[in-house]
């Protein structure tokens, strides 16, 4: 099957769904037992749905993914991306109102991420009471997949069932993918462009889930539709927001080492630094070297340096600096669609 004719073939399986859902005010869905509409359970959810706008990809890949609110205070969990490789990424919520949202730190483990706007009392999901859902469970899944709202509009609402419970690890071979923990595995089109990090909740709107990147066999180019269960990733955004996973700061307080780590001492030679965010890919690594002894390779991407993201090449290079050499160096490495993690220790003078 050719690239073109996936894509119209999701297209239009997918409009398919959204002639049903989308339009809010007039779902008229039944879910069992036939006692409510899901329309009730649609308005109350979308005012937690974020609209997240920032970088494109490669091959212009789409510049736009979902979030959903997880604190009054404008706490919003989403996917970890390259959408959010910039200095400059928007939040849109429901109402239309639009902010700049900063990052207060990812977890490529499990692929995640946490952004912050400057807003209060807003409408959110609380972690504590997402809820479990078992084989056969009827779920609806709200993005904003396809870019289908840009202000007001409301995002998108898919309604299915979960297919099953599994391990992504155990998909590895044919669905390329860093995480490899459970997952729901459902019979709803979920997973298209933009839809990665929508909110998934069972019929009653209770949040059970984040929907996952768009995730294709390799094998036979079909695509899987999943979402993480949000006691996988509870944990990483508990330790975002207390500051254990964040990016660096600049904190006025803090004081290098007079003898700091640098790439040089670890054998670590970046791609050029050409770009306001150049990505802190490697491009070689000298022979006999730390990076070398700890298996380090050509065209990995330094994620994170002692918990701390390194969003850019500048960025790496800022954090190593308020590491003394004689410190160890903990580096999380993503290798193709591997996370590979290692320590190093400059050697002795």
């Amino acid at each position: 099957m050719s690239c073109q004719t996936r894509q119209f073939n999701k297209l239009r399986w997918t409009t398919c769904l959204l002639v049903v859902f989308t339009l809010v005010g007039q779902i008229a869905a039944q879910p069992a037992g036939g006692e409510t509409t899901f329309a009730p359970v649609v308005r109350r959810v979308q005012p937690r749905i974020v609209k997240i706008y920032g970088a494109g990809g490669p091959r212009g890949l789409e510049a736009y993914q979902s979030g959903f609110v997880i604190s009054s205070e404008g706490h919003i969990l989403t996917v970890w991306s390259y959408v959010l490789d910039t200095n400059f990424v928007t939040a849109v919520l429901d109402d239309g109102r639009r902010f700049k949202a900063e990052l207060v730190g990812a977890d490529p483990r499990v692929e995640i991420a946490v952004l912050k706007i400057e807003a209060e009392d807003l409408q959110h999901f609380n972690l504590d009471d997402a809820v479990e859902l078992s084989a056969g469970s009827r779920i609806l899944a709200f993005s904003n997949l396809f870019n289908v709202a840009v202000g007001d509009e409301a995002a998108s609402v898919l309604h299915g069932n979960v297919a099953g419970r599994t391990r992504l690890a155990a998909r590895r071979g044919a669905f390329d993918s860093a995480y490899d923990g459970p997952a729901y595995v459902l019979d709803a089109m979920t997973n298209n462009p933009g839809a990665g990090g929508g909110a998934l909740t069972d019929r009653r709107g209770q949040l059970a889930g984040i929907i996952g990147k768009e995730l294709r066999n390799q094998l036979d180019n079909t695509w899987l539709n999943y979402a993480i269960p949000i006691s996988e990733v509870q944990l990483s955004v508990e330790q975002i927001i207390s500051g254990q996973l964040q990016p660096r700061t600049d904190d006025p307080d803090l004081r290098k080492p007079e003898a700091p780590i640098t790439l040089a001492l670890l054998g670590i030679i970046l791609v050029p630094d050409i770009l306001a965010k150049t990505p802190p890919y490697i491009d070689s690594v000298a022979s006999g070297s730390p990076a070398e002894e700890a298996g380090l390779q050509r065209d990995d991407m330094i994620l994170f340096v002692n918990d701390r993201l390194a969003g850019s090449a500048s960025d790496l290079k800022e954090t190593l600096s308020f590491i003394d050499r004689i410190d160890e160096v903990r580096l999380l490495v993503q290798r193709g669609r591997t996370l590979v993690e290692t320590s190093l220790f400059a050697p002795d003078e």
